[in-house]
C-alpha cells in the first residue's frame, strides 16, 4: 500500500495518475495549504521541504518519498513499468523527465505568479516567463515531430509534463501553431488512468483552483 500526500496541483497529478498507470493500490492523503499542513512536524518528518507530493511505501519499510520526479522514478522501478532497463531507454527518459523538472515546471509555475496573482503587474518577468515557457513547448513539439511520445514509448516523461501542458492557458501561454504538442495532449489525456489520476484528490478542480494551489507551494 502506497499513502500519497497530494493536493490538486500539476505535481500532485503526476504521482496520482502513474499510481493508476500502475494499478498500485494507495491511499490518498489531501493536505490543506490553508491550514499548513504542509508544514507540521509529523509531515516534514515524510518530506523535510515541506511539498507536495510525497510519498510512503507501506509494503518497503515505511519508506518515505519527496519531489515529484523521485517518486515517478521510484514507483517505476518498484513495478518495472514505464522506464526502460536498458541504459539508453532509461537515460531517455530521465532526460526529458528532467527536462519537465528543471524547465516546464519552474518556468510556466514563475508565470502563473506574475501573470495571475502577483500584486503588481510587472510586463517584464511576465512576458520572460510566458515566452520562456513558450519556448519550452517548441521543444517539446519538436521532439513529438520525431516520436510519438516523448521518450519513444509512453513513459514517465510523459506523465511528468502532461499536468503541466494542459494548464498552459491559465499561465497565458497559447499552444497555437504547435501541431505536435496538440496532438500528444489529445493522446495523453484520452488514456482512462490519466483520466482517474487527475480526479484525485476527490475531483479536478477549475484551473483557478489548480494554479493557486501551485502558487501557494512556490511562495511558501
Amino acid at each position: 500500500m502506497i499513502d500519497l500526500y497530494t493536493a490538486a496541483t500539476p505535481n500532485g497529478h503526476k504521482v496520482s495518475i502513474l499510481l493508476e498507470e500502475l494499478n498500485l493500490p494507495y491511499a490518498a492523503h489531501v493536505l490543506s495549504f490553508d491550514k499548513q499542513e504542509q508544514k507540521a512536524p509529523a509531515y516534514l518528518k515524510i518530506n523535510p521541504n515541506g511539498r507536495i507530493p510525497a510519498i510512503v511505501d507501506r509494503d518497503n519499510d515505511d519508506f518515505a518519498v519527496f519531489e515529484s520526479g523521485a517518486i515517478l522514478i521510484y514507483l517505476a522501478e518498484k513495478t518495472g513499468q514505464l522506464l526502460p532497463q536498458d541504459p539508453k531507454g532509461r537515460s531517455r527518459v530521465i532526460q526529458w523527465l528532467m527536462f519537465q523538472m528543471g524547465g516546464i515546471g519552474p518556468m510556466q509555475g514563475q508565470a502563473n505568479v506574475f501573470f495571475r496573482y502577483y500584486p503588481e503587474k510587472l510586463p517584464g518577468p511576465i512576458a520572460r516567463y510566458q515566452h520562456e515557457t513558450r519556448r519550452l513547448y517548441e521543444v517539446l513539439d519538436t521532439r513529438l515531430g520525431e516520436v510519438e511520445y516523448l521518450a519513444g514509448d509512453y513513459s514517465i516523461a510523459d506523465i511528468a509534463s502532461y499536468p503541466w501542458v494542459r494548464i498552459h492557458a491559465w499561465a497565458g501561454v497559447e499552444v497555437d501553431g504547435l501541431e505536435h504538442l496538440q496532438r500528444w495532449l489529445r493522446l495523453v489525456g484520452e488514456r482512462p488512468a490519466v483520466q482517474r489520476g487527475l480526479l484525485v484528490p476527490q475531483r479536478d478542480p477549475a484551473p483557478e483552483q489548480v494554479l493557486k494551489s501551485a502558487q501557494s507551494i512556490l511562495t511558501r
